[in-house]
């Protein structure tokens, strides 16, 4: 299954069964938060390490709270240098974006033609997304954020979820029976 589709990541015709994709599907999501992890773990690690240093070293502007089970740190006052690099962050996740998309894209095509579907409705969620990865930095950036954009970036990504849950109902239906304009049959 996974050579099939690593060999079909450029074949954008034909179609495919729910069998054969949602197995696909799922590899590449775990795939997904696992890049995700590795890329991003290290950032949030880095910056755990210094708020930990800066609570050490300024204990009147911080606060520790740990116990079984949880572990809190709270500091007063504005330290942009404790921020992780928001745009190092996006840009990370960007990679992982574009890997997932460069494995899932012909598959969701072959999946959508085998219910009768243009591949195009593939396309409904990137809009948001990208506006998403683009725009998030710009928001951290400021020392004081910007409250139209946190609600146009809001607004944003009730419509990505709203987009990507309505493909994936798309690519949950039942196929065509018999042929269809993109080929016959596939085996659910």
């Amino acid at each position: 299954m996974v050579g099939y589709h690593l060999a079909g990541l450029g074949k954008f015709s034909g179609r495919e069964a729910r069998a054969q994709f949602w197995p696909w599907a799922g590899i590449v999501v775990g795939l997904i938060f696992l890049g995700s992890f590795v890329l991003v773990g290290p950032m949030i690690a880095d910056t755990m390490v210094k708020m930990q240093q800066f609570a050490r070293e300024h204990p009147d502007q911080a606060r520790v709270n740990a116990g079984p089970g949880h572990y809190e740190i709270s500091i007063e006052g504005h330290h942009p240098e404790l921020m992780p690099d928001f745009a190092a962050f996006s840009g990370a996740m960007a990679i992982v974006v574009a890997l997932a998309v460069v494995l899932l894209s012909a598959a969701v095509a072959r999946r959508l033609h085998d219910t009768g579907l243009t591949g195009a409705w593939e396309l409904l969620p990137l809009p948001f997304l990208a506006i998403g990865l683009t725009q998030t930095p710009k928001l951290f950036a400021s020392a004081v954020p910007d409250m139209q954009l946190f609600g146009l970036l809001f607004l944003n990504n009730l419509c990505y979820l709203g987009a990507l849950g309505l493909l994936v109902l798309l690519l949950a239906r039942e196929g065509s029976r018999g042929d269809n304009r993109y080929g016959p049959a596939s085996q659910d």
